[in-house]
C-alpha cells in the first residue's frame, strides 16, 4: 500500500542524533521508520515505525527495505546513523585489534552502510521525480585523520566516505543525493562526543529538501550549517 506521506528510514536510532533526526523529519510530514538493535516493534505508531535490526549482519538491511516496500513505500530519504568502534587490546597498538572485532565493526560501519546505499538507490529509481532521493551517512573527522585507539571506526568512516563520494558523482545526473555528514566546531576541530542532535536534524532536513547534489562531504557547524574546512 503506497504511503500518502514520504518515508524516511533511519538506520541506527539512539537518544541524541537518531532521536533528533527522526523528529525533524516527522515535523516535515514524513513517516519515520526507525531501525536499531534495541528498539521495540510493538511501540510503533502510524507515523513512527520501529524495526529491530542487527547491523552487524548486512543481510538484515535488505529485509528492512523489503518490509517498508510491502507496508508503506520505498523510503525517499535514508539516514545511516549507526557506528561501532571497539578499541584494540592495546590502545597504542592499532594492530592489536582482534579480527572478530574488526570484522564486526566493519560490517556496522561500512558493509551494512553499503547495502543500505545500494537498496536506497534501487528504491529511488521507483519513486516519483519529485521525491527527495537523499542518502545521508553520519560520519566524523576520522575519514581525514587517524587515531590509533579508533582504528576500527576510522577504517569504517574512511571506506564509507569513499562509497558516498563515488555515489554522489555517479548518481548526480539521476537526481539522487549522497552525503557524508561531519559536525565540527567553529574552528574546524572535531565535535567528537559533543555532537548536537538537533543540529544534525536541521542539516539533514535541509539536505533532503535540496533539489540537487551539494558537496558530498558535509562538514557543518551548529547554528551555521555547511562550512568548508581546508582539511575536508
Amino acid at each position: 500500500m503506497a504511503a500518502k506521506s514520504p518515508v524516511m528510514l533511519l538506520l541506527g536510532f539512539g537518544p541524541n542524533v537518531g532521536h533528533h533526526v527522526s523528529e525533524a523529519f516527522a515535523s516535515k510530514g514524513y513517516i519515520v521508520a526507525r531501525a536499531s538493535r534495541k528498539i521495540k516493534e510493538e511501540e510503533s505508531t502510524a507515523t513512527r515505525i520501529n524495526i529491530p535490526i542487527d547491523l552487524s549482519d548486512p543481510e538484515s538491511v535488505i529485509g528492512v527495505f523489503s518490509k517498508l516496500k510491502d507496508t508503506h513505500s520505498f523510503p525517499s530519504v535514508v539516514v545511516y546513523n549507526a557506528g561501532a568502534g571497539i578499541p584494540p587490546n592495546d590502545e597504542k597498538d592499532p594492530l592489536s585489534t582482534p579480527l572478530a572485532n574488526f570484522t564486526r565493526d566493519l560490517n556496522i560501519n561500512t558493509t551494512s552502510a553499503f547495502v543500505a546505499a545500494q537498496q536506497a538507490a534501487l528504491g529511488f529509481a521507483q519513486l516519483s521525480p519529485t521525491a527527495s532521493k537523499t542518502f545521508i551517512f553520519t560520519g566524523n573527522i576520522l575519514n581525514t585523520t587517524t587515531i590509533a585507539s579508533l582504528l576500527n571506526s576510522g577504517v569504517g568512516k574512511s571506506a564509507t566516505a569513499h562509497i558516498i563520494q563515488s555515489a554522489a558523482i555517479a548518481y548526480k545526473d539521476r537526481g539522487y543525493k549522497f552525503y557524508y555528514a561531519d559536525e565540527r566546531n567553529a574552528d574546524g576541530s572535531p565535535a567528537y562526543h559533543k555532537i548536537d542532535g538537533a543540529a544534525h536534524g536541521e542539516l539533514y532536513t535541509h539536505l533532503a529538501q535540496g533539489k540537487s547534489q551539494g558537496p558530498w562531504q558535509q562538514t557543518f557547524v551548529k547554528g551555521v550549517g555547511y562550512k568548508h574546512f581546508p582539511s575536508a
